[in-house]
């Protein structure tokens, strides 16, 4: 297992890494990569897995529920600790709320559990991206009308890739092959962007990362553990919210705070630690997981 996790968290650091190489020699324009990636490659992403994926959505409404309250519920959490602390809630409250669900969530628990899972890690991946672009961009600006929200591209692919999922719409083989390709793209480009920030990174911040790495997954954790009682999930749709309740910042939290001008530079330090943290305490909680959950059909 040990094999398996460092075969999905290490391509994270290795892309980041050429990102941090290439900008020790050159100055890219993050700026215009980050708009780019947001307006165009996401919200493909986003389209292509929620309209693809053969997933039975319906029978998850639990699984949903309780990947709602995690992510809701962290930011409620943790926003007193914030004031007593003095962090800024709107820079520190998102990456321990929304957390690393699609590029590390669904591979992560593939791996662990089968081809079996897939359904379930989708499902919580559409609660996190669903949750990030509404409330989260909300928490950011939370003087922008509904009506802009809605008029965001990843809020509108979210909402188009659900309709055709649930409507079951077919869509065409070279269609999606297209989205596919392009979707494709957002996830190293978010890393690699990731790792030219971190040339600008002030560590004197490393001990807000390293809060950060503690209380992301703690957070999850505690909310996760009476809801996977009281929802009486079992088998594959406990550990999946297990596992996703654990999971690290979502680069994407770097990404919004670029855009939004909201202390990137510690968001990514966040972000990158609370990556670092997870190969500490994916293995641990997946150990848990495997001793006391046993996934059968979910």
């Amino acid at each position: 297992m040990m094999t398996q996790i460092l075969a999905t968290l290490l391509p994270v650091f290795l892309i980041a890494g050429c990102g941090t190489l290439y900008g020790r020699y050159r100055t890219p324009d993050i700026r215009g990569l980050n708009t780019l990636n947001m307006e165009l490659f996401v919200p493909m992403l986003v389209f292509a897995v929620l309209a693809d994926r053969e997933a039975p959505l319906t029978d998850y409404a639990g699984l949903a529920l309780g990947a709602t309250v995690v992510v809701l519920g962290s930011g409620l959490l943790l926003w007193p600790l914030t004031k007593w602390l003095r962090l800024e809630p709107k820079t520190f409250l998102p990456p321990m709320m929304f957390n690393n669900s699609g590029n590390m969530g669904i591979p992560l628990l593939v791996l662990a559990f089968g081809e079996a899972a897939l359904p379930a890690a989708v499902v919580v991946f559409i609660v996190e991206m669903l949750l990030h672009f509404s409330v989260g961009l909300y928490m950011l600006s939370p003087h922008t009308p509904l009506w802009r929200l809605l008029r965001m591209p990843i809020v509108l692919a979210s909402l188009a890739g659900l309709a055709v999922n649930l409507g079951g719409v077919p869509l065409p083989g070279w269609l999606l092959e297209a989205l596919d390709m392009l979707g494709g793209v957002c996830i190293p480009l978010m890393l690699f962007a990731l790792g030219v920030r971190m040339l600008d990174i002030d560590f004197s911040d490393w001990k807000t990362g390293l809060l950060g790495a503690v209380l992301c997954p703690l957070s999850g954790l505690v909310l996760a553990a009476p809801m996977i009682l009281w929802l009486d999930l079992s088998g594959l749709q406990a550990a999946a919210l297990w596992v996703f309740a654990a999971l690290p910042p979502a680069v994407l939290n770097y990404l919004v705070a670029e855009q939004y001008r909201q202390e990137p530079h510690q968001v990514a330090s966040l972000v990158l630690i609370g990556n670092l943290g997870s190969l500490v305490v994916m293995p641990v909680v997946l150990a848990l997981v495997f001793q006391h959950v046993h996934p059968g059909v979910g």
